[in-house]
């Protein structure tokens, strides 16, 4: 035990500077474990995996069923196909032995049995919303039997949703580094932050102004930009620590009204702003506001435009690989609401798309950052090719993650950078539509076991030998909620899309008539 985590342990509580002090002793020996251990399939280690969503709580109140929304990393049993690797994971309820059974089938050549002796599934049985690191680090007892599972003498670390100073101080109870963002660095992911970091390194960004406080710096703010840019039609203003698009609101311009005009009325056009948020008004609003700040941009207009992203990582070694890029899928008010993924993004600019996020990548390696993160872009095409604008910075494990690590997992292939393409070992690409949002009423009802019924006797579920297929996940939110995620993976992007289609026609034959078996 480090000498941190050690006066942790017996002088609680200790200050945030002697916390942030003994969490980056606790670090250093990241590099060690990263040498010695990560690229040796067969050394014994063990993975405590945290899917904690430590973000504002009243925003993610706001997303359907989003207590299994902890289940979006169950995609990392399949790290259990390294024979020598333990697997701690959290929940705040109890996962049900029939989602944890999906995923160990899944596993390729590796016993079951086998598998799950090497498992070790620990709840907080408190479904409350608030983030699960919070539940955990109030349960002494439950603390006790995670530092027994977790033992001594033997290679730890946590892997977390995201990294907050409650998982700092968690990974200081268990004296685990955490392969992750540092709390103390995280302001380079918020709203503010991200522009900053695009304006360092050269990047195309929209006019726009950032940390901003209140309601007079917002109205200044839509000013501003009204005075440089007279054509403008309309602005977005972000909550700092918004995400999925959830803290957006759409400020419009009125047609022929100079900044003159715009002054007398821009608190009446605040109170009148689109919310992305269903529910939302400018009270709660500007309330989050005046705790988070955030920026003021113009909207990004465009006939033709994707919302592209790409995903790198910085080791403990401080290496920076490219992991994938993604075209995102959006819906809700202008578009401003992620629904899910294609990978890889589209031909035409992924290549461009990843040399323009490594630009970021690399400012971010230069302030410290480690661990898996992204970087998102409004991508328009014009007369001469596309522009890419970049918008925001997620120091996280983002709805992104959980798909490619699943495809990876499963294929046991790698990622291309020359091209940006995934191959499998026999070289084949592959491609993959994936959601977290399938949702319809018609599918409240359908328990974990049906949908297993369901996906095989339709022959949607993923075939090793084909490496194709359907692989679930939010499996958890399906009855109650009517919801579920997937991820499709096929030869071809067409394949993928054609696929996500099949699936969701037969789920709504499930759903609807109680017979999803093809006549």
């Amino acid at each position: 035990m480090t000498e941190g985590a050690q006066a942790f342990a017996n002088t609680r509580p200790m200050s945030e500077r002697d916390e942030v002090a003994a969490f980056s002793e606790l670090q250093s020996r990241l590099a060690g474990q990263f040498t010695e251990i990560f690229a040796h399939p067969n050394a014994p280690r063990t993975v405590v995996v945290l899917p904690s969503l430590t973000l504002d709580q009243e925003v993610l109140g706001r997303i359907t069923g989003v207590i299994h929304y902890e289940q979006r990393l169950l995609c990392l049993l399949l790290l259990l196909r390294y024979p020598r690797t333990r697997v701690i994971y959290l929940s705040s309820e109890p996962l049900p032995q029939s989602i944890v059974e999906y995923y160990l089938q899944l596993l390729p050549g590796v016993p079951r049995d086998h598998a799950m002796a090497r498992l070790t599934l620990l709840a907080c049985h408190d479904a409350s919303p608030r983030p699960l690191t919070e539940k955990i680090l109030e349960r002494p007892r439950l603390l006790a039997r995670l530092r027994e599972g977790i033992g001594s003498g033997e290679a730890v670390h946590m892997t977390c949703f995201n990294v907050s100073s409650l998982e700092r101080r968690l990974a200081l109870a268990l004296d685990a580094p955490v392969y992750g963002c540092d709390p103390e660095l995280l302001p380079l992911g918020t709203k503010t932050g991200s522009r900053r970091i695009f304006r360092d390194a050269g990047l195309l960004l929209a006019d726009g102004e950032e940390d901003l406080r209140d309601e007079a710096d917002v109205s200044a703010a839509l000013i501003a930009l009204k005075e440089r840019d007279p054509g403008l039609r309309r602005a977005v203003v972000k909550l700092n620590d918004g995400f999925s698009g959830e803290g957006n609101a759409i400020f419009d311009y009125r047609a022929g009204e100079d900044a003159a005009a715009l002054k007398s009325r821009v608190a009446e056009g605040l109170r009148a702003m689109n919310f992305v948020a269903p529910g939302e008004g400018w009270d709660g609003f500007a309330t989050k506001f005046r705790e988070m700040g955030g920026i003021v941009e113009a909207f990004i207009e465009g006939r033709t435009k994707r919302s592209p992203s790409a995903q790198y990582r910085i080791d403990p070694l401080g290496r920076l690989d490219v992991i994938s890029t993604h075209d995102q899928v959006t819906s809700g008010t202008a578009g401003q609401v992620f629904e899910g993924c294609r990978f890889p993004a589209n031909g035409a600019y992924r290549m461009e798309i990843q040399a323009a996020g490594l630009q970021a990548a690399e400012r971010l390696r230069a302030e410290g950052v480690l661990g898996r993160f992204g970087v998102d872009f409004i991508s328009v095409r014009g007369e001469v090719g596309w522009q890419h604008y970049a918008v925001e910075i997620n120091l996280r494990k983002g709805g992104t993650t959980h798909p490619f690590l699943m495809l990876q997992s499963l294929t046991d292939g790698s990622y291309d950078a020359e091209t940006g393409c995934f191959r499998a070992p026999s070289g084949r690409p592959l491609f993959y539509y994936a959601s977290d949002n399938l949702s319809a009423p018609h599918y409240r009802g359908l328990t974990p076991e049906d949908l297993t019924d369901i996906v095989v006797e339709n022959g949607l579920h993923f075939h090793t030998a084909r490496q194709e297929g359907v692989v679930f996940h939010l499996i958890g939110a399906l009855s109650e909620f009517g919801k579920v995620g997937l991820v499709c993976v096929a030869g071809s992007e067409r394949g993928a899309d054609r696929l996500y289609r099949e699936t969701v026609a037969v789920l709504d034959r499930a759903g609807q008539d109680g017979s999803a078996v093809p006549s």
